[in-house]
Parts: structure tokens; C-alpha cells; sequence
């Protein structure tokens, strides 16, 4: 009951959050975007966001750290530790496209507790807590039963392009057509929400960071799917790649990437 307590506390820190960056994009302009790598952005409001986020979570559990994805809180390791995105999809927000959301995750070791996701453009607040399943908005989410030639999959592109085009080539050109269909979205923890709530039947992605997949990767397990890595490691905290889906093409996934990482 307190892990239950303490998600629904983080879904109003959320829906905050969003409410804020709702606000901003009526008046966002292009020139306050920065750059913090290859098209990979940056703005005062993903800043601003994070900012409200620590303040609110450090009232909700003192004694927990923080990995931030713009590294507004520096803490030493901790026990506990919240692991934030402020803005996941911030190339989304820039050109005014959906989803992009806030991502929060308390994770203890190796194990998330909590993981919540509000999605700014269509107000959707999705969370889980471990063993209590995974709700959006009150509503008990549950992965699909597609297989795979049915299946609607997200192959994200990440930023690290050199490294991942290969990859990506590959998976296309091995899925495509031999699918339902093939989507993008642009932000790995609505990607994972939507695996979750059966929108998608699979997703895989590289060079991610924590603060991008943690929530949405408790969501899909408490959903009743499974998560991995690129190698199939059941542990995929510590790493930067998922493929997360409703259990039933986990298989045909993996053995498609790893395919590519053998030749």
C-alpha cells in the first residue's frame, strides 16, 4: 500500500510537471532551443521542468537520490533513487508534434519500484507500482496477444545515428512487410506506455539513457510483457538498450538484432 501511495503522490508531481510544459509550448519559440549534441536538444523548459520535479520529489522522499537527465540534482548514491526525464520527446515538443511526456522512476538496486509517465498532448497519466499492475488513468492496462505477423512494432531511431544506422537498415528491411506495420513516435517511455496498453506489440531501441526507458519498462512487466535487452538480459537497468513487448514476440525480436550483431 505505501508504493501505491507514493506513485498516485508522483502522478500529481507529473501532471504538474506536464501542466507547466503545456503552458510553455503556447508561447515556445525555436530560438530558445540549445543544442547538447548531434540533434539532440535542449530547452528551458525541459530545464524548468526538472527543476519542479526534484523540488516536489525531494519533499515526497528525502532520503532518496536522483539521476536527472539535465543534471539539475548531483547527489551521491543512495538506496533509493529517482531516475527523471523532464521532457522525453523534446524533438516532439520543438515542432509541436505528439507524444512527449514527463518519465519518473524510483528504482532500489537493480529493481523499479515505481514508474509513472504523463503525456503532455492528450493528458494521459500512466503508472505502475512493482506487483500492483500498471493503470492509465484508473484503467488496468494489459500488453496484446499479437504475433508477430500481425504485429504493429516501434523501432526507434536514436540519436547516436552512425553507430545505430546500420542496425536500424536491418531490422526495417527484415521486418518490413513481414509485419502489420512499422512506427516511430519519438519518445522511448510513450513507446513503452503504448506496448503496455496493447497500442504497440513490440518496441527496440539503442543508446538510450536511464531516465528515458525506467518507468515506461515497469509498465509493460506490470502490464503483463516483457522487457529485455539487445543480449535478452532480464537486468536491463543499467544498460542503454530495450526491446520490451507482450511476451509473445519477444523472441522473434531478439533474435532479429542479435542476428545483425553476430554477422
Amino acid at each position: 500500500m505505501e508504493l501505491e501511495r507514493l506513485t498516485k503522490s508522483v502522478c500529481e508531481v507529473a501532471r504538474q510537471a506536464g501542466a507547466y510544459i503545456r503552458e510553455e509550448r503556447k508561447k515556445f519559440s525555436l530560438e530558445r532551443v540549445e543544442r547538447k549534441h548531434a540533434h539532440d536538444y535542449v530547452s528551458y523548459v525541459d530545464k524548468g521542468s526538472e527543476q519542479r520535479i526534484v523540488s516536489a520529489l525531494r519533499e515526497l522522499l528525502p532520503e532518496a537520490g536522483f539521476i536527472t537527465e539535465e543534471g539539475t540534482a548531483k547527489d551521491k548514491p543512495a538506496a533509493l533513487t529517482w531516475v527523471v526525464d523532464p521532457l522525453d520527446g523534446t524533438t516532439n515538443f520543438i515542432h509541436q508534434y505528439a507524444p512527449y511526456a514527463v518519465s519518473i522512476a524510483l528504482l532500489q538496486g537493480h529493481e523499479v519500484l515505481i514508474g509513472v509517465v504523463y503525456e503532455v498532448c492528450h493528458d494521459e497519466c500512466y503508472y505502475a507500482w512493482q506487483g500492483g499492475g500498471a493503470y492509465l488513468d484508473g484503467n488496468r492496462l494489459q500488453v496484446s496477444n499479437q504475433q508477430i505477423q500481425d504485429a504493429l512494432l516501434c523501432l526507434q531511431l536514436p540519436y547516436n545515428s552512425d553507430a545505430y544506422k546500420p542496425v536500424i537498415k536491418r531490422l526495417i528491411d527484415q521486418f518490413y512487410g513481414h509485419v502489420g506495420s512499422i512506427r516511430m513516435c519519438g519518445s522511448a517511455a510513450m513507446a513503452l506506455c503504448y506496448v503496455a496498453a496493447g497500442r504497440f506489440d513490440g518496441y527496440a531501441e539503442q543508446y538510450i539513457g536511464q531516465w528515458d526507458f525506467m518507468a515506461g519498462a515497469l509498465m509493460v512487466k506490470e502490464a503483463g510483457g516483457t522487457v529485455t535487452d539487445y543480449n535478452g538480459q532480464a537486468d536491463f537497468t543499467q544498460g542503454n538498450s530495450v526491446v520490451a513487448t507482450n511476451g509473445l514476440i519477444q523472441q522473434d525480436l531478439l533474435h532479429s538484432i542479435q542476428s545483425i550483431g553476430n554477422e
